[in-house]
């Protein structure tokens, strides 16, 4: 799983925790590692502008390195495991990304802001390499989420459309009145009912 800006904090590691109580073993990746290898942040401003600033310090081809290097230790661990991601906020963003790469089976990018906008480092949008996808991809955003505004929303849901007429593959999924981050419980934002069903999504 790959986190928000906020690093591996203690909800990261609870998601971690859950999914491994499943019977599914888990690994919260660093999105930070090369700037900011123990980055830990609360949902406070403070600590918002910090996350900001090692995400706005990120690039794709950074996250696709890293997000490999964990795949192949995942594949050590458990030789026969499907790989699947789940990334939330910017690690939403970069679980679209790592969608591109051939060993993740179905990759879950929640409330991934700026997927239509841009690209981290620099370089087209990310929503360009759907091409590149071959395995499932779910987006999953919220109607009233300010960081995914409704033209970026259509954006998003015309091209996952275009690229998967069927929409059985590369999915996109709207939750009406949703703000940011509705499936971590502890930000103002949770919503206890929208979360169930995004891990219905992802245990499915």
């Amino acid at each position: 799983m790959l986190p928000e800006v906020f690093g591996v904090n203690a909800w990261v590691r609870s998601v971690a925790d859950r999914l491994a109580a499943q019977g599914i073993p888990a690994l919260a990746m660093p999105l930070f590692a090369r700037t900011a290898p123990d980055l830990e942040l609360a949902y406070k401003t403070s600590d918002l502008a910090q996350g900001r600033a090692h995400k706005d310090a990120a690039t794709a081809s950074q996250i696709l390195s890293d997000v490999s290097a964990a795949v192949v230790w995942l594949q050590q661990c458990c030789p026969n495991a499907a790989i699947d991601l789940a990334g939330f906020c910017f690690g939403g963003h970069a679980a679209l990304l790592a969608a591109t790469l051939p060993q993740i089976r179905h990759s879950f990018d929640f409330y991934g802001a700026g997927v239509s906008r841009m690209r981290p480092g620099g370089g087209a949008p990310s929503l360009e390499l759907l091409p590149q996808v071959a395995g499932q991809l779910t987006c999953v955003c919220g109607s009233a989420d300010p960081l995914i505004p409704e033209q970026d929303r259509t954006t998003i849901r015309s091209a996952l459309a275009t690229a998967d007429p069927s929409g059985e593959r590369l999915r996109y999924i709207e939750i009406d009145g949703m703000d940011h981050g509705f499936m971590c419980e502890a930000r103002g934002s949770f919503d206890a009912e929208a979360s169930a069903l995004g891990w219905q999504l992802m245990l499915a």
